[in-house]
């Protein structure tokens, strides 16, 4: 069951704004329903230009949701935003059940062990100097799978790149997006 923790920037979040983003996240709930308890964190940002964007994130034991949106309505946005998770989930569940049926594996949900996956960390902005000054560090816990699982969390995280373990070597891999469009993968030699 998803529970929410939803936080504005420049912006109030009344009882109405909270109970909009409830309700229409609610209706996720029916892709966790063996899942544990998972949080849905919703930031609300207005813009000076009066545009509002919304980012959620829900955290997964296997597997991280996000996506965000922005338009003039803020509860448009939310509706956008709502409506690309569901896509996500769907996607990514036709995608291992599909691969689960190949393996004779029964289909798994949110939580299954063959979804493991992490968060990689995104590259910040390289700006020319002489001292290379880290200004961010984050930890991954690397999960086994194929090299497409990995492309499509990337894409549903919105990465340019992603490490993974593979499930077939054993060995650190990165799928990056390149700038045709297409993917990349790097092995590591182990």
């Amino acid at each position: 069951m998803l529970s929410f923790n939803v936080r504005g920037e420049n912006i109030e979040v009344t009882e109405a704004i909270r109970a909009y983003v409830e309700k229409r996240l609610s209706k996720l709930n029916k892709y966790f329903e063996d899942a544990p308890d998972s949080i849905a964190h919703v930031n609300l940002k207005l813009y000076s230009n009066k545009n509002a964007k919304v980012e959620v994130t829900i955290p997964l034991p296997y597997l991280v949701l996000r996506a965000e949106e922005t338009s003039p309505d803020l509860y448009a946005s939310i509706d956008l935003v709502t409506d690309k998770l569901e896509r996500q989930i769907r996607k990514y569940k036709t995608k291992i059940n599909r691969k689960s049926r190949e393996k004779g594996i029964k289909n798994f949900d949110l939580t299954g062990p063959s979804e493991g996956v992490q968060d990689a960390p995104i590259p910040e902005p390289a700006e020319p100097s002489d001292n290379f000054n880290i200004v961010r560090t984050k930890q991954v816990s690397l999960k086994p799978m194929d090299p497409e699982e990995a492309v499509l969390q990337m894409d549903m995280l919105g990465h340019n790149f992603f490490i993974f373990e593979d499930a077939e070597t054993n060995g650190t891999s990165i799928v990056y997006r390149r700038r045709d469009g297409r993917y990349g993968l790097i092995e590591t030699d182990e």
